[in-house]
């Protein structure tokens, strides 16, 4: 029979003798079953144990047996100490007595009452087990005490769930294939056995059955859990591919990284990407590819704002970087999306906030290189010379894509998309078809706007349409992009100095096939060979 990791750890350390063992975990019930089945296996734990739980409502409890004159945690503990029996005691509402806010002081009366019954948990089968939902170890007890990680639910305990909830359902309520049932089961890894079945049973009452639209409930789910934190945002999105005109390159390459976290990946003995760092011309699509992504791969997007990670309490900001961790970990498999990341991390090498901003990107930088969960990290960045060098080295993320201003071929793509998105199915006579031939026209006239100034000239156009009561027109859309002033005028000098970083730091986004030749400050013609910006010659 095969046993978890947790439970051949736990067994290690009962049968080593350790006197004191913590668990942090909120889910109460299902370690006290795994450790109710572990003591009384002898594969795992030579010496059978009685298990007593105590509660500050109950008392201990051993069974059907309850000790009421154990409610009060010194008794407790003193009952503990006088007992000869080889036990398990689990101790499940003690952190409040162990400081569990700043505003309350830890029970050092409690404290020393544990200290001194440790010689008689040295000489005896006996081992107290703390189960708490936060992680909290009186300073006086470091040594003693030793901690055991107790993870979330797997994919086989996930899966029970769901069947037992299936058992109640009648067969014409289960309209699941076993490939979409899988899937259901994956995407509520990251969740209590509580939370999962919360979001079976709410998804069997939207649907009156079950079928593949549970899979948005489970996210619902995971959204209360990001919420809780304060820290992370939820963001939906209803986006694909093809609301991205252009970046070829940079779509294929995540399209092709789809599903890289489920079993069929380990066959080809694949990790899991660590993640992609986007950076560009401001409006050229990074943060829509994020949105984008997100929907396709049918994961959860949580967008970390560098705001709510610098708080105003000493220490506060080095553990708001940890919970965004714990909770991108804690819904995994997800998407982890951080916008404008030069303007959280640029301030790292200045001692302007005694190195606070040093902490955090450290934290950061380290759970990037180390980090196992399927988490898949994509950052965004304007300026990518504010950047720390560490970050750009490779084993942080695994590509670096430039986008640049929309080549004339990608222009006339989102031209058509915006037209298209706008027009197809409106009440309103427009007298401009996406598909006749504007679009090209639109796109030769538009050298050096980026996708969001297409999607602007767009809507102008339509206003000016809206105003004088009537169908959108060609003189619109010609009127509209003549009146624009784009970022590459006034800010041409940032654009160039992003371009020549990007010439052998990073892989263009643009496909090959929608590339073309264009000049560089000097006048010299450039062109793009091999995902890389080099010299061309006439």
């Amino acid at each position: 029979m095969s046993y978890s990791d947790f439970e051949r750890q736990f067994a290690e350390l009962i049968n080593a003798g350790f006197p004191y063992i913590y668990i942090p975990t909120y889910e109460e019930e299902r370690v006290t079953a795994i450790i109710d089945r572990a003591s009384g296996n002898p594969e795992l734990i030579r010496t059978s144990r009685k298990n007593y739980v105590w509660t500050q409502t109950t008392g201990f409890v051993c069974g059907d047996r309850r000790l009421p004159d154990t409610l009060q945690p010194a008794a407790a503990i003193d009952y503990i100490g006088r007992s000869e029996e080889d036990a398990i005691f689990i101790l499940k509402d003690f952190h409040v007595y162990f400081g569990a806010d700043r505003a309350s002081r830890p029970d050092y009366g409690l404290i020393r009452r544990l200290r001194n019954i440790l010689p008689d948990l040295k000489s005896s089968r006996k081992t107290v087990v703390f189960v708490s939902p936060q992680l909290l170890i009186p300073c006086d007890m470091e040594k003693e005490i030793s901690v055991l990680d107790f993870g979330l639910p797997t994919l086989e305990e996930i899966e029970s769930v769901l069947d037992e909830l299936c058992e109640g359902l009648s067969p014409e309520n289960i309209r699941l294939t076993a490939a979409e049932k899988q899937e259901l089961v994956r995407s509520a890894l990251g969740l209590t056995i509580q939370e999962a079945e919360n979001a079976f049973c709410r998804a069997i009452v939207n649907g009156r059955g079950l079928d593949n639209r549970a899979i948005s409930v489970i996210h619902e789910e995971k959204n209360q859990v990001v919420k809780k934190t304060g820290v992370l945002e939820f963001v939906r999105s209803d986006l694909d591919m093809s609301d991205i005109g252009g970046l070829e390159n940079l779509k294929n390459w995540l399209l092709k990284r789809n599903n890289s976290w489920l079993e069929q990946a380990r066959a080809y003995r694949l990790p899991a990407p660590k993640g992609v760092l986007i950076a560009g011309v401001p409006g050229c699509g990074k943060s829509l590819t994020a949105k984008a992504m997100s929907a396709i791969w049918g994961l959860p997007l949580l967008k970390l704002d560098m705001g709510r990670i610098f708080g105003g309490i000493v220490g506060s900001s080095e553990e708001n970087m940890r919970k965004a961790i714990r909770t991108a970990e804690a819904v995994a498999p997800s998407v982890l999306w951080v916008d404008e990341i030069e303007k959280g991390f640029a301030g790292t090498r200045s001692d302007s906030d005694s190195g606070t901003s040093a902490r955090v990107f450290g934290t950061f930088l380290t759970w990037m290189q180390d980090k196992t969960a399927p988490v898949f990290v994509i950052a965004t960045s304007n300026d990518i010379s504010r950047l720390p060098p560490e970050l750009l080295r490779k084993g942080r993320f695994d590509e670096i894509f430039f986008v640049d201003l929309p080549t004339c071929r990608e222009r006339e793509k989102i031209f058509r998309l915006h037209l298209e998105k706008r027009l197809s199915g409106s009440p309103v006579a427009h007298e401009v078809d996406p598909f006749s031939g504007i679009c090209q026209e639109l796109a030769a006239l538009t050298e050096g706007f980026s996708g969001a100034e297409i999607e602007q000239a767009v809507v102008s156009a339509l206003y000016e349409a809206f105003f004088a009561s009537r169908g959108l027109r060609r003189e619109d859309l010609l009127k509209s992009v003549q009146d624009s002033v784009p970022l590459s005028v006034t800010q041409k000098e940032q654009i160039a100095a992003l371009r020549q970083w990007a010439a052998t730091r990073a892989v263009l986004a643009t496909a090959k096939e929608d590339r073309e030749v264009f000049q560089d400050d000097s006048g010299a013609p450039r062109a793009v060979q091999g995902g890389r910006i080099v010299d061309f010659e006439l």
